[in-house]
Parts: C-alpha cells; sequence; structure tokens
C-alpha cells in the first residue's frame, strides 16, 4: 500500500513504530541510520497527522518528547516503598568498616557486590503499565515526590513503550542527569545573552525537571540512567529472587538506558579497585559522577540486612573529593553583566582539571576576592567539583614573591567610565549607567536568547556592532532593523554582513513577535525573574497590563515568589523609562497577553481562595494538605497577607499565626480544615 492510500491511523503506527526504532538506535545503540534532518521530517508528519486527528495521539507518541502547554504546577505522589537515602563513604577505611557491619550481621557469608558510577544528577521513580510509562516522579523526601511525567517523557534515552514481554507493571528508579557537553553549550548561550551561569550540571537538571513547561525541559536534552529494578512487595516470582546484577541486564533488555560501566565484585578488594578506577577516569565521561555505590547483589541477603530509617544497610555510598589543580594567576579582569553587576574574574595559567583545559576560574564578587586575598601572579589551588565553572578556592602564599601587591577593585566601570556604586545588603559593585555599552549589549543578548525571544542570528559580534554603531540602543529598537541596515555592517575581517544573513536574522525578528507572554517577561531582564518565574508570573496575571498593576502582596501571593522578586517586578514597572520600553514593544505587535488553554477546570468549590499552611499536621504534610487545596480550586500561597482567605495552622504554629491573627484571617485548626475539605467535596 503507497502512502497516498494509508489511512491516517496505519501511517500514524507506522510513523511512531519508525521513529521509536530510530530512537533506539540514535540514543541507547549510538547507531543512527538517518540523519537529524530526516528524523524532524518524520516527526513532523506524525505530529501533522495527530493534530489533524487528535483520537489517534496515544501515550507513546514520540511527539509527546517535544512537550506540551505549560503546567499549573505538580501533583503529589507517594513511593511505594519508599525511596530511601544512602549512607555515605569517604575513604577506604570507612568502606572497610561497612563491610565489617555486613559480615558482623551475618557472619560466614560470602557476599558478592555491584558496583555502579554515582551519577550526579535527580533521581526519579519510573512506573511502566501495560508496557506503558503511565508515571514518573521525583525523589522528593524520599516517601513523597513530584509528579513530573509530562516533563520526563522528553528524555530521549527513556523508552515511552517497552517491548512485547515487558511485565504488566514494573517500577524502576532511575537517575536523570545533563551531559557536561550539553551543559556547557546551555551557559555559552545564557553567557552570550548576558544571564547569570548555572553552576553545575546536578543543579541545572534540579531545577529543569521542575519547570512548568514541558517544552523548555525538552530544549535541555536531559539524559537517564536506570540503576534499580524494584519488584513488587512480597514478590517470590522470578522478580523477587533476580539478582541485582541480573535486574540490570534485565532493564537493559527492555531498551531501559543502563550505563554499561557496572561491575560485579567478589570482594572488598575488588571493589576498592573499581572505586579507584573510577576515582582516576571521571574526568573522561561526559557527565558528572560523585562517586560509586556499591551493592549486596543477593535479593536474599539484602532482605536479611534490611535497613535502617533512612538507608539501606545493603548498599553505601563511596564518594569522591572535588577535584583540584594548581595553577598562577595571569590577570584579575571585570566583567559587566546586565544588571550593571561587576564582577572579578582571574585569568589563569591553562591547567587540566576533570578531562578539561581551564583558562578563567570566578572570584564571585570583590569581598570575596579580598577575603581570599588572591592577587596577580599567585600561585592558587582551583575546584571543578561538579562545577563546571571552576572556583578559586585557595592562594599558595608561600609561593608569593616580594613584589606581590593586594588587588585594588576598580572604583569606575571598566565599558563606561561610570563610577561605580555598591548597593547596601550586596557584596557586588555596580554601574548605574543605563546606557552603559556594556549592559546595553548583555541586555539585548539577553532579549534576544533562546529562552527569552530566541533571535537567530543576534550573537556576540553583531549585538556588539549595533549597540556600538549607535544602531540599537535598547531592545525595542531591535524591530526597526532592516535588510539594509543590516546587510552593511562589516564584520573584523572587513567582509559585510550579507543580504542573505540580515534577511534570517530580520525574519526571525518578525517571528519572535509571536512568542509567548511568559517568554517576552523573562526577556524584559527583571532581576531575579528567570524563565520559571516568568511562567508563573504570565499564568498568574495573563497579561503585560494584569502583571503591571499588581501589587507586592499580589506578587507574593504567586507560589515561590518571595518579597524580594516581588519588590524587584514592582521597581521595574515602576520606572518610567521601562514603562516607554513596553510601549513601543508594544507597538511592535509583541504578545502581552496570555493565550487561553481553552479548558474546562471543572467544578472548583473553592475557585479564588487563597489558603496559608503553617505548622505541623498530624498524618500528613503541608504539601499533601496543599495539593487537595489546589484540587478544588483553592490557591496555597507562602506568606499571609490582607487577601488570605484561610490560615491552616497545625502544631508549632509560629509567626504566621500572629500575624493572621492581626489581620483577621480565619484560622483552621486541623480538624476544622479536613471538615472544610469534606463540606466542598473533598
Amino acid at each position: 500500500m503507497s502512502r497516498m492510500t494509508e489511512s491516517p491511523e496505519a501511517r500514524a503506527a507506522k510513523l511512531r513504530e519508525e521513529l521509536q526504532r530510530h530512537e533506539r538506535l540514535y540514543y541507547r545503540d549510538a547507531k543512527p541510520e538517518i540523519s537529524d534532518r530526516e528524523f524532524d521530517r518524520l516527526m513532523a508528519e506524525l505530529a501533522a497527522i495527530e493534530e489533524e486527528h487528535p483520537e489517534l495521539r496515544t501515550a507513546d507518541s514520540p511527539t509527546r518528547r517535544v512537550g506540551g502547554e505549560p503546567t499549573e504546577g505538580f501533583e503529589q505522589v507517594e513511593h511505594t516503598p519508599p525511596m530511601l537515602s544512602l549512607d555515605n563513604t569517604y575513604d577506604h577505611e570507612e568502606l572497610e568498616e561497612w563491610f565489617g557491619r555486613l559480615t558482623r550481621l551475618l557472619p560466614d557469608t560470602a557476599f558478592e557486590f555491584i558496583c555502579e558510577l554515582k551519577v550526579d544528577g535527580i533521581s526519579l521513580s519510573l512506573l511502566y503499565e501495560n508496557g506503558v510509562l503511565t508515571q514518573a516522579a521525583t525523589r522528593g523526601n524520599g516517601r513523597v515526590g513530584d509528579l513530573v511525567t509530562v516533563n520526563a517523557r522528553t528524555i530521549r534515552s527513556l523508552p515511552l513503550r517497552l517491548p512485547a514481554g515487558a511485565p504488566a507493571r514494573l517500577l524502576v528508579r532511575a537517575e536523570t542527569y545533563m551531559r557536561r557537553s550539553v551543559f556547557a553549550a546551555l551557559n555559552e548561550e545564557r553567557a552570550a545573552a548576558g544571564q547569570e551561569l548555572y553552576a553545575n550540571p546536578r543543579n541545572t537538571t534540579a531545577g529543569t525537571v521542575r519547570l512548568l513547561d514541558s517544552r523548555d525541559v525538552a530544549r535541555r536534552r536531559l539524559n537517564l540512567a536506570c540503576y534499580e529494578w524494584v519488584p513488587p512487595a512480597g514478590d517470590d516470582g522470578e522478580e523477587g529472587r533476580r539478582s541485582h546484577g541480573e535486574s540490570l541486564a534485565a532493564l537493559a533488555d527492555l531498551g531501559l538506558p543502563v550505563a554499561d560501566s557496572w561491575r560485579r565484585c567478589a570482594s572488598l578488594k575488588d571493589v576498592v579497585a573499581y572505586c579507584d578506577e573510577w576515582r582516576q577516569k571521571r574526568g573522561e565521561l561526559d557527565f558528572e559522577i560523585d562517586g560509586v555505590v556499591v551493592k549486596v547483589d543477593d535479593p536474599g541477603l539484602r532482605d536479611q540486612l534490611g535497613a535502617t530509617a533512612k538507608a539501606p544497610r545493603w548498599a553505601v555510598a563511596f564518594k569522591f573529593e572535588a577535584e583540584q589543580a594548581e595553577t598562577v594567576v595571569r590577570e584579575i579582569n571585570a566583567q559587566v553583566g546586565r544588571t550593571g553587576a561587576v564582577t572579578p574574574v582571574a585569568e589563569l595559567e591553562p591547567v587540566l582539571v576533570a578531562g578539561t583545559t581551564v583558562k578563567r576560574a570566578t572570584l564571585h564578587n570583590y569581598e570575596d576576592l579580598a577575603r581570599k586575598d588572591v592577587r596577580v601572579g599567585d600561585a592558587v589551588v582551583i575546584e571543578k567539583g561538579g562545577d563546571i565553572i571552576p572556583k578559586v578556592v585557595e592562594v599558595i602564599e608561600e609561593r608569593r614573591g616580594p613584589e606581590s601587591k593586594p588587588f585594588e577593585p576598580p572604583g569606575h566601570c571598566p565599558a563606561c567610565g561610570e563610577k561605580l556604586c555598591q548597593p547596601e545588603e550586596e557584596a557586588l559593585l555596580r554601574c548605574v549607567n543605563a546606557a552603559c555599552p556594556a549592559v546595553v549589549r548583555e541586555r539585548i543578548r539577553h532579549f534576544a536568547s533562546r529562552n527569552a525571544m530566541d533571535i537567530s542570528g543576534l550573537g556576540d559580534w553583531l549585538v556588539g556592532s549595533l549597540v556600538e554603531g549607535d544602531l540599537v540602543a535598547d531592545p525595542a529598537d531591535l524591530y526597526g532593523l532592516t535588510v539594509e541596515r543590516l546587510a552593511d555592517l562589516k564584520k573584523t575581517n572587513d567582509a559585510r554582513l550579507g543580504e542573505k544573513a540580515a534577511a534570517r536574522t530580520v525574519a526571525s525578528l518578525e517571528e519572535s513577535k509571536r512568542r509567548p507572554l511568559n517568554r517576552l517577561i523573562y526577556a524584559l531582564g527583571i532581576r531575579f525573574v528567570g524563565d520559571s518565574t516568568a511562567s508563573l508570573l504570565a499564568r498568574r496575571f495573563g497579561s503585560v497590563d494584569g502583571l503591571f498593576a499588581a501589587t507586592v502582596e499580589e506578587l507574593e501571593e504567586v507560589d515561590e515568589i518571595g518579597d524580594r522578586i516581588a519588590l524587584s517586578v514592582r521597581a521595574f514597572f515602576d520606572s518610567e523609562h521601562n514603562r516607554r520600553l513596553l510601549d513601543r514593544l508594544r507597538e511592535q505587535g509583541l504578545q502581552f497577553e496570555e493565550k487561553s488553554t481553552g479548558e474546562d477546570d471543572g467544578d472548583r468549590p473553592l475557585e479564588g481562595k487563597v489558603f496559608v499552611l503553617t505548622g505541623s499536621l498530624a498524618g500528613t504534610t503541608r504539601s499533601e494538605a496543599g495539593v487537595r487545596i489546589k484540587a478544588l480550586g483553592g490557591k496555597v500561597t507562602g506568606s499571609v497577607s490582607g487577601r488570605t482567605d484561610f490560615l491552616v495552622a497545625g502544631e508549632k504554629a509560629g509567626s504566621k499565626l500572629r500575624k493572621a491573627e492581626q489581620l483577621g484571617v480565619k484560622v483552621l485548626n486541623q480538624a476544622e480544615f479536613e471538615e472544610l475539605l469534606v463540606a466542598h467535596g473533598d
């Protein structure tokens, strides 16, 4: 049957099967058969069919990996069994002590161990039912975690459907992480956009997993490593009797990503050798590891050893120390960011650390620089312990020459010459000149960056040329650029930008006008407002005008927004300069309102009611109580204000209770709170 005569249902099924096969070839086997362009073409064809025939969408469709509409928040789910943490060891002696405890508990036992790399990421619990991924949740506190299924589906190495023969119900524990190369590329984009750089892959992964817009998660390209097959409680069948090594092999056979670096060790000596081997080799990996996990292989011995309140006795983590190296400080330069923050950066003699050559290290701020007394010419120790951006941790003073002088922080901006100031309660020096070319340049880079307005073509060179040539002084000026004006700009080699490149940039500028409200809010560069906070603000206030009219108190009622962010947002919109900028952007046709999803919210009897939870609740957590409130349409905030309707006060309620009483907010004890929920259909 030709493609022209295939039914949409048959074609969609064929495309799903073909795309899933190519995903396995690319992400699991590293043996791609088609180009990225051809893969994208097949994906676009399937997406078009599903758009035209929504009834053909399936839970395991590859199109779900690109992400969907933003969510309102995360539900919470209970882990059964709990996701326990691990006890840590830091040297051979502590590892021997752990082994000694095992032999005292089970004397005359021949233990075999499985050693695995301890990937430095975020733990997930994955549930497959009838071969289809139905649930993914973060570890949370080990007992309750956040439901992040939509975000997990964007992880390309994670199969959405397992092959025939998979168990009807399969619970898997895994670690999601960001590759070093992906993290470095992400920080390069942020640097080009004048954004604050992310500290390390693990923290970035943690933030990514909990982004409310799964399309942003998809762009971050997370990876996954499965490390545990969790048999059902009391299972004495094949799954329950399977050793840990056999379980890892079985997971790999099902197409789940399992690191092939694990090893069976017949003795403590073999375990120590494995740990020492990977302590030396970890810099060769394209992902961060912070140690080795050692587990008893035999499931029967695991059952006998049991667990403490927080960790299994049959497993332990052997943690590595942060990687360090010695080098010399060549220069200390000042770097100006988009908010005017001036920070010191050490230019170093190149040195190899954790598999990469390091030439620069952050000195954080001038107070930190003075405290460490870092000087030009100093021999220093730099550290790269999970931080892709190295830092100076120690000065080797005995190698300091007699001509050495303390470093004097700059008094004037290195870009514009304006006198620097240091606001109260801040460690940073700042350039307050709004027309400073460095500040303007970084703000425009931020505005055009991928997570903001995503304007292609506006790289470092072009933005610098536009600012230096007085063609652009703020983001609104970008929309007045023409092909003719851009085409004549000359590069450093005296070559013109050219009409084709200029036309692509102008077309991208026009396309950026359709970016959603949350992207515009983020692009504005409001201090302390990152991309996830921008999404929260867009959903809560619905438009730029709604955000403009919001009081500090109303802003603080938004989940995850405290007084620092609220005051910053209010200060931004109180600025006459910023209001004029917004007027000009509105005239250019940018999206100033949130598009409605048109979804029916159903029965929401507590719609519009604002709750604050404080103190300890018997038999439940505040997070769990919050989920119940939100399910009935209510809103949960972190601070008490005049707009709060109810304060739910558990045991040991503190300052929030006093403030509620002062403001006349209705206070509910736990019994009254339960009665309220039941009365409204909980």
